[in-house]
């Protein structure tokens, strides 16, 4: 019965050796297929219960088999299982799925929403699964990857969570109405991650639809944030978005903070963007100099630096991961083995001064970022060889909520550990070359950017919808240089004859409205300028890139 799943990680496989030559229990070399298998077997248990029992219900109830609506009413567990069903190689179910979807989910409904809940579920999964269709075998529609079912249902559900942002400091609301928008009498205190965990999913959203405002208020969250920094580099652990003022002091690495440091890093991956890296490594100076004792990372004031809550949080498993994303393999290790080597299994919270689990938050409620870790780590071939097992956690409760992020993200991370060889993993060597409106785009080709509720995004394909807008620019820049040029040299003729005006007609740098008001005016004749293409519309001259003429009469 799927309630067995709940029981502490015990379940995950007792958890399974790491690497390829780690002697298996009996001194014989692991086999990773029959790991793999036994990944699949958990993932199918707890898939096919939720169909069986919850479907079309957010979430599985697995004591009392029935499903209930937890983070909106999206039957978000299937939004949540699709990318993995193929990862774990499952093309049909996931064909069959996006079908389920297309005709099931809609977000005009009257249902408060958590905006980052939403944001990394629903639009991140959606997002994810739109870019791995092909691959799937979905018949995409032309234009893919720039259109598509998928990725309009990302839109419109990332559209209902815009409202929220409509503040007077650029940070969201934590909760929004899908019809109606924020409630008059919602609470302006969001947490910190709760801001600034946008950036991956929108601005994909805006790279694949071509509309900048997703990625726009992403942006301007996250530069509010790292404004409302103390003086000594930390942020807290909740604002008020209208006010710009914290109210939980409270500086860490988990819970509600967690995201925040995690998409500054993975935003700053896939957009190949300095500065946001640049944010992260200050916060990571000032995270070193005042949380970290040992390989412990406590809560401080945020102010001062004093430490406020001695505590380790299960969620702080992912940090380790991060550090390795950005080359600090050795805290990555030490991080990563105290937190291995003090549970085995983490529970929620873990009194660090008293050595022991805080009460009522005992309970391991089937997190991934431990697993996280361990598949980042071991991507980079620095776990040890050894064999990794997880003991149960003494005095468990069985819960009767089976979250989506376990076949989101724990299965996920789980089977990733045992197949080197999955698309996932793919090192640049193969690829998929796809004919776009805007051009030729490669896809697949690896370093997929995982979200924070471990969908992949590829980011190769942010390339493949705003390629024509970025040579739009390049040539306005070239036609503004050109026609600079020409004005110099046609003020220095003209000197005596009064003012210069600029040139009318098709040749000049106009909109291609402009050019289908000149030709519906048919001047008898003219000379017309080089770059200049008046029976064309603007954009169709990007034929002229790479070899522009500059008129030298």
């Amino acid at each position: 019965m799927l309630f067995r799943l709940l029981v502490p990680l015990g379940l995950l496989c007792a958890l399974l050796p790491l690497h390829h030559g780690a002697p298996g229990p009996d001194g014989t070399a692991p086999d990773p297929a029959h790991y793999r298998e036994r990944v699949k077997a958990m993932f199918y248990h707890a898939y096919d219960s939720y169909l069986e029992n919850a479907f079309p219900y957010d979430e599985l109830r697995p004591l009392t088999c029935d499903g209930h609506d937890t983070w909106g009413s999206f039957s978000l567990t299937l939004i949540d299982a699709l990318d993995t069903l193929l990862i774990l190689g499952n093309v049909s179910e996931f064909q069959r799925v996006v079908e389920v979807l297309q005709h099931n989910v809609d977000f005009d409904i009257d249902v408060n929403a958590s905006v980052f809940e939403t944001n990394i579920r629903v639009v991140g999964g959606l997002l994810s699964a739109h870019l791995l269709s092909k691959k799937a075998g979905v018949e995409v529609e032309a234009g893919w990857p720039c259109s598509g079912p998928l990725l309009r249902m990302a839109e419109a559900a990332a559209r209902k969570l815009l409202p929220a942002f409509q503040t007077p400091t650029g940070m969201p609301y934590g909760t929004v109405n899908l019809l109606h928008g924020v409630n008059p009498g919602e609470t302006p205190v969001t947490c910190t991650a709760g801001i600034g965990t946008f950036i991956v999913e929108f601005a994909t959203l805006s790279s694949l639809t071509g509309d900048p405002v997703f990625e726009d208020v992403a942006r301007v969250a996250l530069t509010r944030l790292w404004e409302s920094r103390s003086d000594i580099g930390l942020v807290g652990n909740h604002i008020d978005v209208l006010t710009g003022k914290w109210v939980a002091q409270d500086a860490g690495i988990g819970a509600g903070v967690d995201s925040y440091f995690e998409y500054l890093v993975k935003g700053a991956i896939l957009l190949q963007d300095k500065k946001l890296m640049a944010m992260f490594l200050e916060y990571n100076k000032a995270i070193r100099n005042y949380t970290r004792f040992d390989d412990w990372y406590l809560w401080v004031q945020m102010y001062k630096g004093t430490v406020s809550m001695p505590v380790f949080q299960s969620l702080e498993a992912y940090w380790p991961g991060l550090q390795s994303l950005i080359g600090d393999i050795d805290n990555a290790m030490r991080t990563f083995l105290n937190y291995y080597t003090q549970f085995g299994g983490l529970p929620e919270f873990y009194n660090i001064p008293q050595g022991y689990t805080v009460e009522k938050r005992e309970g391991y409620p089937l997190r991934p970022e431990l697993i996280e870790s361990a598949m980042y780590l071991y991507r980079s071939d620095l776990l040890p060889s050894s064999t990794w097992q997880i003991k149960d956690l003494r005095d468990h409760k069985l819960d009767n909520r089976m979250e989506s992020f376990f076949l989101a993200e724990t299965v996920k991370y789980l089977y990733l550990l045992f197949d080197p060889d999955n698309f996932i993993h793919n090192n640049g060597s193969t690829f998929d070359a796809v004919i776009t409106p805007y051009g030729e785009c490669v896809l697949g080709a690896g370093g997929y950017i995982f979200n924070t509720e471990a969908h992949p995004i590829d980011p190769a394909a942010l390339h493949c919808c705003r390629r024509l807008k970025e040579e739009q620019w390049e040539v306005e820049d070239l036609m503004r240089e050109f026609y600079s040029l020409k004005r110099k040299r046609f003020q220095k003729k003209t000197m005596s004859s009064g003012p210069w005006e600029p040139p009318s007609g098709p040749g000049t740098f106009s909109s291609p409205e402009s050019h289908e008001q000149a030709r519906e005016k048919k001047p008898a004749k003219q000379k017309i300028p080089l770059l200049s293409c008046p029976s064309q519309p603007f954009t169709s001259k990007l034929a002229l890139l790479g070899q522009v003429f500059l008129d030298s009469s």
